[in-house]
């Protein structure tokens, strides 16, 4: 196994160290699902991404089989867990976590699909809800993986997502622009955002895995 070297870049922008600042440890193994959930209550954000890392296969599968279309299928899932995030300490838990999951992202499928039969075209009626705690930095194991990279191989890396990931990990951290304006400049909520950036780390920290 080859030791991968961290290289120092001073002429380029971004900072790697600014990138994945501030790494914690993931969630204990111990942890059970209502502690992680509890916590996910009280704010905490590595329970946010414990929980997207656990479910997010269980609603994208259920959404592409539901409409048979990847890119509906990836964008119901991140609206769902954007929704589930913002409502989370409304979540009653006399039903499986995954059971909601579903119940949210069923109900935004219906919705999508009832814009595009009025007018997919029309614009989005967006919510500009401030959001204040969900996933902010939240810092996971793919952190520690990721900022062992050096800079060039980590860009080489990053063109192996799909664009719109892309997209979002150049805006927030190589243009260094806030969510807030990441979801002005993309017409959408800041949950979604959020989202997103932590399942591009994820898929970043897999595509380096499998070339390791």
């Amino acid at each position: 196994m080859s030791k991968t070297v961290a290289m120092k870049q001073p002429h380029c922008k971004v900072s790697l160290i600014s990138l994945f600042s501030n790494v914690f440890f993931l969630e204990k193994p111990k942890d059970t699902l209502e502690g992680i959930i509890q916590k996910a209550k009280m704010g905490n954000q590595i329970a946010f991404s414990t929980l997207l890392d656990r479910f997010w296969n269980e609603v994208y599968g259920f959404q592409l089989k539901r409409t048979q279309n990847e890119n509906d299928a990836e964008d119901i899932s991140i609206r769902t867990f954007s929704k589930a995030f913002d409502k989370i300490t409304s979540y009653n838990d006399s039903y499986g976590f995954n059971t909601w999951l579903i119940a949210i992202s069923k109900n935004i499928h219906i919705d999508l699909v009832r814009k595009r039969k009025r007018d997919f075209l029309e614009t989005n009626r967006g919510s500009n809800d401030a959001v204040k705690k969900v996933l902010d930095d939240a810092p996971t194991a793919e952190d520690r993986l990721i900022i062992e990279q050096n800079l060039a191989t980590l860009l080489q890396y990053i063109k192996k997502l799909k664009p719109h990931y892309q997209e979002v990990i150049n805006l927030r951290y190589f243009q260094e622009l806030s969510y807030a304006d990441i979801a002005a400049q993309l017409n959408e909520p800041i949950n979604n955002v959020k989202v997103k950036l932590l399942r591009a780390k994820k898929l970043l920290a897999e595509v380096i895995k499998s070339r390791s």
